[in-house]
């Protein structure tokens, strides 16, 4: 089947960016080049509105609409790395329940991506997991040497659940969604509960996952990646930054066969306790990419209305929720 996912912002003024869109308007150049330890604010504050979350099944496709608002703690917004306070936003996302895998990965980032997808998928709540940023070395978008939100070069006021906010009120996650995992009830040696759904429709998990992927009896095992960063240091001068591959930026990193447990994807096909038959699905990680950078199936961009940026004055990128329905219990896979 083809995937068919959209999604409609229906508060005015809303706006997300092509991943990798120049800076603009308001934009920021960056002359860092060393990754730094990340810098993480408290997320001991509550957010503005109480989460809205609504999943249902028609026919082969499952809907959601969310009011953006997370369902945990979360940090203090705006803070001295995103001036932006969280809002409440109203969004219905559309995609399939059978999706399929393409002859061809899809790429998020990077050379051969697909500018017009900037997402990568939703949580089960309703937040956006977008793990690129719209900042560059330089503001030079067609240099590439695009900064990590997880890099620390450049701060971005992240909280401790990797998670900030755009201009446009949109809170969501550049790397492992804490608090939605403590919510759900994620625990070290148990199998990862269903974290969301990529943009190409296949489930999203954290972590913990069977040993061996078709053998629910195996142990269960915390799964690694297969990218390393590369070695040596990276080419200087006016058009690249120059310094060690050190994690500060995207292109930093490469993929290694085998190396892990995950393909370039950061997934693989296998049992979980949700698709008992086996389907195919992407993990989150602890170290790089974390969130996933490409897609097994066919994805289509979360696209509504608007331009493009970072959360420093630039048009904004996207961001959606979290929780579960008030007074009930996470949603589940249908």
């Amino acid at each position: 089947m083809k995937l068919r996912l959209t999604i409609s912002a229906l508060l005015a003024g809303f706006a997300l960016p092509l991943i990798g869109q120049g800076p603009g308007p308001g934009g920021r150049e960056h002359t860092a080049t060393k990754a730094k330890p990340l810098k993480l604010f408290p997320a001991d504050e509550r957010a503005p509105a109480r989460n809205k979350v609504k999943i249902r099944k028609r026919s082969d496709e499952v809907f959601m609409q969310s009011n953006g608002m997370p369902d945990h703690l979360i940090g203090g917004f705006p803070n001295p790395g995103n001036p932006n306070e969280v809002r409440e936003q109203e969004f219905d996302i559309v995609f399939p329940s059978d999706p399929e895998e393409a002859p061809l990965v899809t790429k998020l980032q990077g050379d051969l991506s697909s500018r017009h997808l900037r997402v990568f998928g939703v949580t089960l709540d309703g937040v956006f997991l977008e793990p690129g940023t719209a900042e560059f070395w330089m503001g030079r978008r067609e240099n590439g040497w695009n900064y990590e939100a997880l890099g620390g070069a450049v701060a971005l006021g992240l909280d401790a659940n990797y998670g900030h906010v755009q201009p446009d009120g949109n809170y969501h996650y550049h790397g492992l969604p804490i608090g939605l995992m403590k919510r759900l009830g994620h625990e070290a040696g148990e199998h990862s509960p269903l974290i969301g759904w990529a943009a190409d429709g296949f489930p999203i998990y954290a972590l913990y996952g069977y040993g061996n992927g078709e053998d629910p009896q195996s142990e269960l095992v915390e799964l690694k990646s297969s990218f390393a960063l590369k070695k040596g240091s990276r080419p200087g001068g006016n058009d690249a930054p120059g310094g060690d591959y050190d994690g500060a930026f995207f292109e930093d990193y490469e993929f290694v066969p085998g190396s892990g447990d995950l393909d370039e994807c950061n997934g693989r096909f296998c049992i979980t306790p949700d698709y008992p038959d086996g389907i195919y699905a992407y993990f989150l990680t602890r170290e790089w990419p974390v969130v996933p950078r490409a897609f097994r199936g066919t994805p289509e961009a979360l696209k509504p209305p608007g331009g493009g940026g970072g959360p420093g004055g630039m048009p904004g990128r996207g961001g959606p929720p979290q929780g579960p329905p008030p007074g009930g219990r996470p949603p589940r896979p249908f």
